[in-house]
């Protein structure tokens, strides 16, 4: 059963040996490019078929045999971390032990021929239908590594000055980055790595492909930014189809479209339901979760929504012999968490389903040989019709022993082998039929005449729908990422709004002689408010208001800063520091060299309106004076010290000569 209801999205690129060997010298490849639609087929080098990779990026590359495409595990490697960001390899005859091609091409219906063209078409389009293995051997995680462009050796200037300006530049683009991928919403982790003047490096390990990731690798200036995706430990097979198992579906159609997974056992597997979502995109969630043999519906008749259901999938259909109550469908579904009616009404529906079959499943199960696929012969009988003892005679004709080798070169029966075979299960098929199929025949002959006319007008006004509806889907993506970019505009702007106030109100209180401000608050002065004495709240002040030079900063709390942060705030150069606590050494020492007064908040009276805060001017000048003061006598100390060190180091070489 194919998995894929429409033309893909995307292109795959079909690829067998056809000449040579990957170990050797210049192997050649057949290719066939499939885009759901159409085939185009040529035989290319491996340095050819590495660039067609590379210029039009498909979204698989499908083989049967992963070691054709490289000479050993670390070759595969080196090819898988070469890919596309949006390319994947996938091995279509299974993981670790794969099957031959001619088998798997066979069960899901894909034409097959031991050509290699013909090899490459059928990988193609069992890629196309879903089947196979990814190959990978990176996890979904990415380092992002913002560092230093260049070495912060002499680059004409001073050399602390060239050192801050590189180390500033990769503080700036780390933030940068930062808020790249804040803005997608991406999970990350954050290290860095702080020097002089900013950043020496930064580290973001993001939960994500390189692809999703709105930052690309580059070398500009004094910055490098590196993107590297995570190494798994060895290679890991992936399954392309999520959930392969017999199923029940329930579906509630209309307006808002549900539909209900429930397993062989009776148990709930998923449930789910949408407005805006089309019939591609419900058979599309279904086929994800398994392979449905029952549409069940919570009214009787089968809803013609649910009859085109049914018909998709070739699977028996089941109805209530009258509509299900309400309070029925509550207490049948009262186990399960559903989010609406309709994924209850869904749920009931293939709930009641599978007790309706509950009982056909049990004596399915004691007629099966241990080790038999249960699912496959309940289908068959289900849905198909079939009688248990039909399909397991049909199951040991295909149990011969095998001898393929992981190589794929199976000894291919003869076609007249092939035909007889084909016609002995045909015919065990047709006489377990025969008595319903006699009564449709008589009316299906009558209508083939027309539908093979309408067959073609079908298919062009079907391949004109998936485009409108591809086009369709692509511009409601935009719709809806441009609505997600205005509401983060918007916030933005509400922030920006808040911020414009607060300024107001400081340039107000700034501005004390214009006529709009009282005249209680003549001879006051704002004050910037800090939290602490940390890197983080002196930013944040910065941002909710802005700190300039000749601003009045107050500390709440200014112990335990050291040197970076008094640094920090020294280059803004605040006409004082009112502190509450003690200073640490270092950032006395630093605001004291640069001539910054600081002085205790209690000895001005401060006011605090909202977020800001007023002191009285008079109070401020007391404190810079006696900061002044205190500055001249330690200046003095400082020059004393000085002398008794150069006099007491003279005594000591005088003594030794």
């Amino acid at each position: 059963m194919s998995t894929r209801t429409s033309a893909l999205d995307a292109v795959v690129f079909g690829v067998d040996i056809q000449s040579g060997d990957v170990r050797g010298d210049a192997p050649s490849y057949a290719l066939v490019v499939y885009d759901g639609d159409n085939l185009t087929r040529d035989v290319v080098t491996h340095r050819k078929l590495r660039r067609l990779i590379d210029d039009e990026e498909p979204a698989i590359i499908a083989t049967d045999n992963m070691y054709e495409l490289a000479a050993d595990k670390d070759q595969l490697i080196h090819f898988l971390g070469s890919l596309p960001s949006g390319t994947m390899l996938v091995q279509v005859t299974g993981a670790e032990q794969p099957e031959p091609l001619s088998r798997v091409a066979k069960r899901h219906g894909i034409p097959y021929g031991k050509q290699p063209m013909q090899e490459a078409e059928a990988a193609a389009r069992l890629a196309a239908h879903n089947v196979g293995h990814e190959v990978s051997a990176f996890t979904d995680t990415t380092e992002v590594k913002v560092s230093r462009g260049r070495s912060t050796g002499s680059g004409g200037w001073s050399e602390d000055r060239y050192t801050r300006r590189i180390h500033g530049s990769v503080r700036k683009r780390t933030r940068e980055v930062e808020s790249e991928l804040e803005n997608e919403n991406l999970e990350y982790d954050r290290e860095i790595r702080e020097a002089y003047g900013g950043y020496a490096n930064a580290v973001f390990t993001v939960s994500a492909r390189p692809s999703d990731i709105p930052v690309s690798r580059n070398r500009s200036g004094d910055v490098r930014v590196e993107i590297e995706r995570e190494r798994r430990d060895g290679i890991e097979f992936r399954p392309l189809a999520k959930r392969r198992d017999h199923v029940i579906v329930g579906i509630d159609p209309g307006t808002t479209t549900a539909a209900a997974i429930v397993s062989l056992e009776g148990e709930v597997l998923d449930v789910w339901s949408s407005r805006t979502s089309d019939t591609a995109d419900v058979i599309e969630w279904i086929v994800e979760r398994g392979r449905p043999i029952i549409v069940a519906a919570d009214v009787t008749p089968i809803p013609e929504t649910v009859e085109k259901f049914r018909r998709s999938f070739d699977a028996a259909g089941w109805t209530p012999t009258s509509d299900l109550p309400i309070d029925e469908k509550q207490h049948r579904t009262r186990h399960d968490p559903y989010d609406d009616d309709h994924q209850r009404d869904a749920m009931a529906a293939a709930l009641y389903a599978f007790d309706a079959h509950e009982d056909q499943f049990e004596r399915i199960a004691t007629k099966l040989p241990p080790g038999l696929d249960r699912g496959e012969v309940t289908a068959r009988v289900v849905a198909g019709e079939e009688s248990v003892e039909a399909v397991l005679r049909e199951l040991d004709d295909d149990e011969e022993p095998e001898s393929e080798s992981t190589e794929h070169e199976p000894r291919e029966l003869t076609p007249e082998e092939r035909r007889i075979k084909d016609l002995e299960r045909q015919v065990e098929r047709l006489q377990s039929h025969v008595g319903t199929l006699e009564g449709r025949l008589e009316d299906r002959e009558d209508r083939i005449d027309d539908l093979e006319t309408e067959l073609s007008v079908a298919r062009r006004e079907e391949r004109t729908k998936v485009r409108k509806d591809r086009e369709v889907s692509r511009l409601e993506r935009k719709a809806n990422r441009l609505e997600r970019e205005r509401d983060a505009a918007r916030e933005e702007v509400d922030g920006l709004e808040r911020k414009v106030d607060r300024m107001k109100a400081l340039w107000k209180l700034d501005h004390s002689n214009f006529s709009d401000v009282s005249a209680e608050k003549e001879g006051l002065v704002p004050v910037k408010v800090a939290e602490k004495f940390t890197k983080g709240s002196i930013r944040e002040a910065n941002e909710q208001y802005g700190i300039a030079p000749g601003d009045i900063v107050f500390l709440r709390d200014a112990s335990g800063a050291g040197r970076s942060t008094a640094e920090l705030l020294a280059d803004f150069e605040p006409r004082v520091v009112l502190k509450q606590g003690g200073l640490s050494e270092i950032a006395d020492e630093i605001l004291f060299d640069a001539d910054i007064p600081v002085g205790p908040a209690d000895d001005v009276a401060m006011q605090e309106v909202d977020e800001l805060a007023v002191a009285r001017e008079d109070d401020v000048e007391a404190v810079i004076d006696d900061w002044h003061e205190r500055a001249e006598e330690r200046k003095r100390d400082r020059k004393a010290a000085m002398v008794d060190q150069l006099i007491s180091e003279h005594r000591a070489g005088d003594n030794q000569a």
